[in-house]
């Protein structure tokens, strides 16, 4: 008898271990989910379609409530959001993390690009997948992916670039990428022997992204012109970064322009122009539209700022500024700043190419076709568009939300995962602050460039905190989130879009 009771006195001591193990378990469980859930309150909630105060609760990687006054779960944090405004996450449709170019590497990594990609607001990138002509389009896109993976502190994808077309691999190859959920193309109009594609794989391209139900992004400039004029240039003794802009004129980016639009309209293809600079282009553009091309339209936050003054400063000062297409006189700011309100520029991206200046950018001192192209942005977009855009009365709130954050996504096959603030949608919020004053320098930026393209400008508004699928990844400014956060985004492949 007492062998029996002692055996059932062990049988009830390990019940009951294993009761306790799993209420520890489940408390554990229940604190994880309360540590991810975040309510936001009494700020301005901003989406591309509507604006009104409120309250965002995000539990988990979601957001599952909007409204006014909403509960508090015990043990959630709560952010007081009064006077600031709570926006989507920010997606800038177009950078270079990585990027091999002119026989250098652009300076950041997958961490510091995208740590600065977050201070500034931005939640989600699409990086450029650039490779060599004489690399497999899948080895290039595992290169990319490899780099990434495990050190992006933001989410991103990828647009593929197809910088050469063999008939017998290019199209299995990139079918494969397709189905591993990049759902764009990318090709170069210019960088002729680089590169850029002839007329050939151009349609080829065209033809099969049609087929599959993916979108083609393009730079758009007539390489054969710039080639010559480059050589005209060369040939007369201007070998300053000041002529890089008169060997890339605005009609050679609006030929390039129209050479895909042909090309577009003919194979029934939907394309996105990348980087237009300026009005000629945009001209252009909006002419094929209105014949049907399904065409979107990207523009920079330094063409709607910077001038091609700026390329032109002595000492080879102005080759901090060269960039393709290059910066543009600065009566095209009007047009593209009305052109965005209006809708007719969908989206606002950086380009953000990061070259040192004390060395990288040096190697073009003598010749101007030399210096790695680009400028970096990516930290500075957001609060660049809200102090010389918004307070400036050129664009609205919302089409700061639309064409940063809500139209990248609908493009791109994000939305509305991505670019609104609704229930459902991944938890990326930014709680913006407004009135934050502050001064853009390249000693207190985050990107890892020598370096910045608006040293010395004021802003006012800044990113306060912003949450990564609930995870709060900026705090006062501050990346308080860890590499590896990021996620590769799988975009779905869609029918075509041609009207």
């Amino acid at each position: 008898m007492g062998l029996v009771v002692l055996e059932l006195l062990k049988r009830f001591s390990a019940l009951v271990s294993i009761l306790l193990l799993t209420a520890s378990a489940t408390m554990f469980i229940l604190h994880k989910r309360i540590a991810m859930s975040l309510l936001i309150r009494n700020g301005l909630v901003v989406t591309g379609a509507a604006q009104g105060i409120g309250d965002v609760l995000c539990v988990g990687e979601k957001i599952v409530a909007v409204g006014d006054r909403l509960d508090a779960p015990s043990g959630v944090e709560v952010v007081d959001a009064t006077g600031k405004y709570i926006f989507p996450g920010f997606i800038d449709p177009h950078t270079h993390i990585h990027l091999p170019f002119m026989g250098t590497l652009a300076k950041d990594t997958y961490e510091t690009g995208t740590r600065a990609a977050l201070v500034g607001g931005t939640t989600t990138i699409f990086d450029m997948c650039c490779p060599g002509r004489d690399t497999p389009h899948w080895d290039g896109y595992r290169e990319w992916r490899d780099r990434a993976g495990g050190r992006a502190c933001c989410d991103y994808s990828f647009h593929m670039g197809v910088t050469h077309f063999d008939r017998a691999s290019s199209p299995g190859e990139l079918r494969r990428i397709v189905e591993e959920g990049v759902s764009s193309f990318k090709v170069f109009l210019a960088y002729k022997g680089a590169l850029g594609i002839d007329d050939e794989a151009l349609a080829q391209t065209l033809s099969l992204a049609r087929e599959l139900g993916v979108v083609t992004a393009a730079h758009c400039e007539n390489e054969t012109l710039v080639s010559e004029l480059q050589g005209a240039l060369l040939r007369a003794g201007r070998t300053g970064p000041e002529a890089h802009h008169d060997s890339r004129p605005p009609r050679v980016e609006a030929e390039g322009v129209h050479h895909l639009m042909t090309f577009a309209e003919m194979m029934r293809a939907p394309v996105y122009i990348v980087h237009l600079s300026c009005r000629e282009a945009l001209e252009e553009a909006l002419r094929a539209r209105a014949r049907g091309v399904s065409v979107r339209i990207e523009t920079l936050i330094q063409y709607l700022t910077l001038s091609k003054t700026h390329a032109e400063q002595p000492a080879f000062e102005g080759a901090k500024f060269v960039m393709s297409p290059p910066l543009r006189d600065a009566a095209n700011h009007d047009a593209l700043w009305n052109a965005l309100e209006q809708g007719l520029v969908d989206t606002v991206a950086t380009d953000h190419a990061p070259f040192d200046f004390a060395t990288q950018k040096r190697m073009g001192e003598g010749d101007f076709t030399k210096i790695p192209n680009g400028i970096p942005a990516l930290e500075d977009r957001i609060n660049l568009l809200h102090t010389q855009g918004v307070l400036t009365g050129k664009i609205r709130l919302s089409t700061l939300v639309n064409v940063a954050s809500t139209n990248p996504a609908k493009i791109f096959g994000l939305y509305p995962r991505k670019g609104t603030v609704q229930p459902g949608a991944d938890a990326d919020l930014v709680v913006y602050d407004p009135g934050a004053r502050g001064i853009i320098s390249a000693r207190t930026q985050q990107m890892n460039v020598d370096y910045s393209a608006f040293e010395g400008w004021e802003t006012c508004g800044r990113p306060e905190l912003v949450t990564l699928r609930g995870r709060v990844v900026v705090r006062d400014g501050h990346h308080v989130g860890t590499p590896g956060d990021g996620q590769f985004l799988r975009r779905p492949a869609q029918p075509p879009r041609f009207s």
